[in-house]
Order: structure tokens, then sequence, then C-alpha cells
């Protein structure tokens, strides 16, 4: 067998060819410089120092080449290479910018002038780069400091092997390494061949390109909320600014240093710097910082977004070369930090991309992507490790070691499966690492009271199979419901089976029975919790219940990318319920409970319909337009965007029921979206509809029920699908009906302009909402409030008033939100 020459030369070649540079950069005094962007002269292969001040790049040797050492703040320095092991030592020195060329006109700040050029070629300079391919590497580091043993009772642990003896450590560090297209104006596409989590061999980080697509050429820079950008069209109603001075890069160049202040701080804004190049107004780089206050997250301390640009030769503009976010946390004394960095190499500015190099699946993961070993990532890494990177990757891939093991295995399971004196009251669980099974009982601490059951308690137990690498990919459950009313003693149980078949098209079987006393409105306006508490203490009985003994199955399914389909069929005996109890638990003025049936509330005793079967069948559907997804070998996984709304539609059909009357049809449709608008906040609506047939006698459990609300408690985020002041029975309906509501949120837009008013942080919230129904005449609300109120980092409440409107004005009333609530 002849040798593989051919194979042997081009190895060689290469060897010959390449060499790999390494390095340290420091400040002037020894200090390392992390973040410092070192890449071969007249190209964008290049990379950054690591918190030690260290990189490696592998550089051609075919020619003579230099190097580049950029950091915003220093002088750019240039470094011959010498050989192909150069180890290379730098010194970067502070930048010396001047101002003695700078003339101030009519006593306002030249910063002002650059500025308004800089937004009056904003879209020019967007749009110079109109496709690119590149090659991108990501990492992401999070660390905590203090971390309680517990939270609210609740065992913390040690963070997957994160936190040390001081409760400090290392909880988050990955990397990816990925080749992105990009073609104006949004179509962006990223194939990640590499993905590596600490302690995690089957993880795929989270960390993406996508997730640092910022341009500041854009007006907005979305970083959970919109943020103005220093050169936004409007940015100068948010900032002042202030030319701090001028230097040369290469000797071609001037570059403008503007301080960005700004004049609101609690306004979604930045502060600290853009450097701006004179003459073509190109952003060379930007150092700004903003708060947990301006992006509304107050348990964020500060965060800080460093861009640096390189110029190409070839093409006459200036491209992003690195990134790097960088922030810090705190709440209850329990701190941290963390950063991202990124770096581009590779540029290719004309591939002549098509509508075909894209698709819908923005994320995709290589099959192996998450396979690579050590030296793969030794070769190809841009970024040296630090050393507590690597003692973190060393530790725990010996950890997870150790966690695969089964004697670690068998011991992990030993403790907590050990029963304790408080199991029978808070739940006990069970769990097999082995074979990923898990069992147990959720306790007795579900307890709650209505005028039907009294107090009622309920509890369940269940056993789950998980999938081969104990995630919920697949998995299968059953598990078995029981609710006890001790006033009218009575026991309901019911059972649910649950098969979750793939995680690319998530099919879902779902088949249950059993015995249910279920609230008359079965989207459930009323929590029970509330409902509870209204009607023990305010003597108020808002919840309606009904029992139901039933059997059903359900399927769902993506039928393709954003289009999801499930069928229903079921067979149900309906009774009709009447209070057990009307004496209150406490005694006030209230008038006392009413009946449990909502159209004759006086009438104690009377039933709101007679029993009786019917069936049931539903298919339903919801529509996501243009739906974009992250696809990796372990499943598809949809990510939110709201440039499109959600279309959903619904058949329902009851038939073959023992009172033929009771038989109905009807269609129901709804259209909602959450948009974000500019700077001015979010814009929500929802527009629903529904036609009946052949449903003129039909049950009262089968009419239209409109989410009311009677507590004056809002349990939401948003109230898009609910009417805060009607009565929940009131308007329903068995006839054609629409609905629609509206809802902005100014996001901090209108009360941040207000003097002492803009301390609070609070945002306004005005809403609009109307109910169209055949045998009523329209009802509408009309609503003006405060979100984000409450104090420092807790921010769980809502404060609307809320004015009817029905042939007349109507008693208007505030509507007080606990976000919270929504959780229990």
């Amino acid at each position: 067998m002849k040798p593989p020459y051919l194979l042997i030369f081009l190895l060689l070649s290469f060897l010959t060819s390449h060499s790999q540079i390494t390095g340290k950069v420091t400040d002037s005094i020894g200090n390392p410089l992390q973040n410092v962007n070192v890449y071969d002269e007249g190209t964008f292969n290049g990379t950054t120092t690591n918190a030690n001040g260290e990189f490696k790049l592998k550089v051609e040797q075919t020619k003579e080449s230099y190097l580049i050492f950029k950091f915003l703040g220093f002088q750019t320095e240039k470094r011959k290479i010498e050989t192909s092991t150069d180890t290379i030592t730098i010194q970067l020195t502070e930048k010396v910018t001047s101002l003695d060329d700078v003339f101030i006109t009519n006593n306002e700040d030249p910063a002002y002038s650059i500025i308004r050029n800089a937004v009056e070629n904003r879209k020019k300079n967007l749009s110079k780069i109109q496709e690119y391919k590149a090659d991108f590497y990501s990492k992401g580091l999070w660390k905590i400091e203090n971390a309680p043993e517990k939270i609210l009772g609740q065992e913390v642990g040690d963070l997957g092997g994160g936190l040390d003896s001081t409760r400090s450590g290392v909880v988050y560090l990955s990397e990816t390494f990925s080749k992105i297209s990009y073609k104006a104006p949004n179509r962006f596409k990223e194939n990640i061949i590499a993905s590596k989590v600490s302690g995690n061999d089957n993880g795929f980080s989270f960390n993406s390109a996508e997730d640092f697509n910022f341009s500041f050429y854009e007006n907005t820079i979305d970083l959970g909320k919109n943020l103005v950008s220093p050169i936004a069209n409007f940015a100068m109603q948010y900032y002042n600014y202030e030319l701090e001075g001028t230097f040369y890069e290469n000797d071609k160049f001037l570059i403008n240093k503007i301080k960005v202040i700004p004049k609101r701080p609690n306004d979604a804004v930045f502060s600290g710097y853009i450097y701006i190049l004179e003459d073509t107004w190109e952003i060379y780089g930007v150092d700004l910082m903003t708060t947990g206050k301006s992006l509304q997250v107050e348990v964020v301390e500060e965060l800080n977004l460093k861009q640096t640009f390189n110029y190409s030769e070839e093409y006459k503009f200036w491209t992003l070369i690195s990134q790097d976010i960088s922030f810090s946390w705190g709440i209850l004394g329990i701190s941290g930090g963390g950063n991202f960095v990124a770096s581009y190499k590779n540029y290719e500015f004309n591939p002549q991309l098509t509508k075909k190099d894209f698709s819908n699946a923005i994320i995709t993961f290589d099959e192996e992507a998450n396979t690579k070993d050590s030296l793969f990532w030794e070769q190809n890494r841009p970024v040296p490790l630090t050393s507590l990177e690597q003692e973190d990757y060393t530790f725990k891939d010996s950890l997870q070691i150790l966690k695969n093991s089964q004697p670690y295995k068998d011991s992990i399971d030993t403790v907590s499966n050990t029963f304790k004196v408080t199991d029978p009251l808070f739940g006990y669980s069970w769990q097999n690492s082995t074979t990923n099974q898990e069992a147990g009982f959720t306790g007795l601490t579900d307890l709650n009271y209505n005028t039907v059951q009294g107090f009622n308690i309920k509890s369940g137990v269940y056993f789950r199979q998980k999938d081969t690498a104990g995630t919920f990919r697949t998995y299968w459950e059953i598990r078995s419901d029981l609710d006890y009313g001790f006033s009218e003693e009575t026991l309901r149980p019911s059972f649910t089976f649950t098969k979750k078949f793939n995680n690319f098209s998530k099919p879902f079987l779902i088949i249950s029975g059993g015995v249910k006393a279920e609230e008359i409105n079965s989207t459930n306006p009323i929590n029970e919790r509330l409902s509870s508490i209204a009607s023990v203490f305010f003597e108020r009985n808002y919840l309606k219940l009904f029992e139901r003994i039933f059997g059903k199955a359900t399927y769902s399914q993506d039928v393709f990318n954003g289009f999801r389909l499930s069928a229903e069929l079921g067979f149900e005996r309906r009774r009709s319920l009447i209070n057990s109890t009307n004496s209150p638990i406490i005694e006030n003025k209230n008038g006392g409970f009413t009946s449990n049936n909502p159209l004759a509330p006086e009438a104690f005793g009377s039933q709101l319909f007679p029993s009786h079967t019917i069936g049931k069948f539903r298919i339903a559907g919801r529509i996501n337009f243009n739906q974009k997804y992250v696809l990796t070998p372990n499943g598809k996984y949809d990510t939110f965007s709201d440039k499109f709304p959600v279309f959903s539609f619904a058949y329902e059909k009851g038939f073959a029921s023992d009172i033929s009357d009771f038989n109905f049809d009807v269609v129901k449709a709804r259209l909602t979206q959450t948009k974000t608008i500019s700077r001015f906040g979010e814009l929500a609506y929802s527009l629903n509809g529904g036609l009946f047939f052949n449903a003129e006698n039909i049950s009262f459990l089968d009419f239209k029920h409109f989410n009311g609300n009677q507590t004056r408690i809002g349990t939401s985020d948003s109230y898009l699908n609910q009417f805060n002041l009607l009565p929940y029975y009131e308007l329903s309906t068995n006839s054609d009906y629409a609905d629609v509501h509206l809802e902005h949120n100014f996001k901090g837009f209108l009360l941040n302009k207000i003097p002492l008013l803009n301390q609070l942080n609070f945002n306004m919230v005005v809403g609009a909402k109307s109910l169209f129904t055949d045998s009523h005449k329209p009802y509408s609300e009309f609503s003006v409030g405060l979100d984000n109120v409450g104090f420092g980092q807790f921010r769980f409440f809502r404060i609307d008033y809320v004015k009817p409107y029905q042939g007349g004005w109507q008693s208007g009333a505030l509507v007080f939100g606990l976000k919270l609530l929504d959780q229990f």
C-alpha cells in the first residue's frame, strides 16, 4: 500500500504556512486588559484577549505579517510577526485625545454637530453591509456570590457543582463556534458546529450570534426592553453630548470620542462613550452602560455593552469584529455577575446569498455539535481560557463522570427518597436516577373554601417515566387526583395519562377521566385562592361549580412549522350542584352568600340545568405566522417574535345528548399580538369572535362565558382577555358574539419625562375593550393605570382605574393587580 504522500504534503504545507501566535496584553503599569482586539492586518482574522489579557491567533506565514492590537481608550499598536513561534507581550498606553482643533460655536458643544451628522447618515451607513458570511465564536460566563442554602424553604443545592464552600462560584460557562449568514434587512441564519457547556456533556449552549445581533444604527436596541440608540432619529430628546476629544487611526481616520449623557437616567437609555468617524460618520466603537432601572429589571445593577469595528479596505466600510456584554446583579444579599463575549472573523461580504440560503430555522446545531473533544476546542478556540475557566471545565467534567456513575446515582436516590415526618403534609417524591423514573404524592396543602364543598382539599399521586437522558424530550406520566369537600362529604377522583412522543413535532396524547367539580366557565377566570379569601373573609362566593363525570382523549401536534392542531373527543355526565353551606365563616355586612345558580342568585337550592349526558368533539388550531425556531439534535424550539399576530381557531360540537336541545355547534376564532412600538412601549390587542349553530336551547354550561372580574383584584401581567368589572355570567350568550381588547403599556415613555414622578419608575397603561352580543347592549370598559408598581427590586403590583359603559356610564372602580397570584 502506497503512503498517503498527498495527505502528508498537505499537512506539512498547512503547518509551515500557518503559525499560532500567543501573547499577553497589559496596560502601561502591567495590568491585564480583557477584550483587546488582536487581528492580522488587512484581514478579518482576529481574536480577543481573555480576562488575563492572554490571546492566541493562527496567522498565515506566506508573507510579511503584522498584528494589530486595538482597544477602545488606548493607542492602537502594530507588531510585526518575526517568527513562526512568536510569543508577544504588548503594553498599550491610554489614548491621548486632542481638542486643539475643535471650535465651539453658538455656545454649543461640537459633539452635537457630529451626532446630527451621524443621525443623518444612519440609514446610509446601516445599508452599507447588505450581506455577509462569517465565523462566529462566543463564550458566556455567569458567577454567583453569597448564595443561601435555602430560598423560601427550598434547598438551593450547589447549582450543579458551581458553588464552593463559600457558596460562590461559576454556575454557567459555555462556548459556541458557528457559521453565520446575513442578508439585509433581517434574514439571519446560524449553524452551530460546536457547543460546549461546562458540566453537561449533553447540553447545548444558549449563547448564539442571534443574541449578539445588535446595531446602534437602528433607532432602538432590544435588550428585553427597547433602549434608545445614541444616534437614533430622536436621540437628542434623550441625551446630552460632550466631545471629549479626537484622535487619528493609522494617521488616516479622524475619530471623535463623544460622551453620552442621559437627560433622565431612568429612561430607556445608555451612558458612556460612542466613537464616530469624521466625514463618513460611521461608528468606530461603543462603550456604553445601562442600568436595571432603565431596563426595568431592577435585579440587574449594571449592564455594559462594548463593540469594536474594523475597516475593510476592499469594501470601504467598518464592520463589527468583537462584542462584549457584561453585567452585575444582586438581590436579598445575593450578588453575581458575568459576561458574554463574541468575536467575528473570516468575513465574506459578497457571498451572493438568496432566499434559498435561509429558512425559519434561524439556529441549527450540527448532529455532533456537543461531542467535540478537547483537542478540537484547543485548536479552534480563539479566546484562551482563564485559569478559572479551565478549573471549572476540569472540575465539572470530572463531576459529570461521577454523577453518571451507578454508586453516585444510588447515593443521590437514597438521600432524595428518604421519608421525612413532614412529607404526609407537604408531599413526598421518589426517583430512580438509573431508570429515570419518578413518583410522588403532592401533599395536603392545597386547601380552599367554596360554598358548594365547604372547605375542600386536593391532592394526587403520580408516576412518570422520562427519556434516557432524564429529560422531558419524551416521557409518559400517569396521575390520579383526589378532591374532597368536607361540607358535602364527597370525594371526587380523576386520572390523567399523558405521553409525549418526540421533541420535534411535539405530539401529545392525553387520556383522562373521572369525577370533578369544575367552574361553569371552563376558562377558569376566578382564581381559586382569591375566591377562597373572598368567601371566608368577605362573604362573597363568586365560584360557581357543577359536577362532571367524564372520559376524553386529546391528541395534538405541530402539523408543520407554525401550525399546531389538536383534536378532542369525550363523553360526560353533567350534574348541577347546590350550596352545601350558606353560613359565613366570618360574618360581615356584605349581604350573605348567593346560590350556586348564577341565573338565580337568591333561589337557594335551584338547579341551573337538568342532569344530562352529552358527547363533545373539538378540533382546534393555532397559527404562528412566519414562526422562527432553533433546531438541535434533541428537538425543535420555537422562538418568540412580535412581528406577526397569532391566529387561533376552534370548532366544537355537542352531540348525542339525552336532551336533544342540548346538542350544538360553535365556531370560534381569535387574533392576538403584543408588539413593541419603538420607544413608545408595547401595544397589545386581542380580537375574538364566535358563531353558534343549532344552539337556541342549549345548556348554560355550553354558553360562551366571558372572563369577568368581581373581586377588584387582577392576577396577571396583562388584562388582554379579561373584563375588569364585568360580573362573571351577566353577559353569557348562546348567540354570535365578538369582543375586542386593546392595551398599551408605555414602559416609562410618558412618566419618565415628569420630574420627581420619574424616580418611581412606574409605567402608564391605558386600555379599552368592548363586547358585542345579540342579546345585550354593547359593553365597554376604558382604563388608565400604573404598572411596575412596587419598591426597589420588588415590583409585583399594578393599579388601574376602570370605567364601564353600557348604554350609559356606570360606576368606575380601582382594580389592584397582584401579579404573583397567577402562579398559585
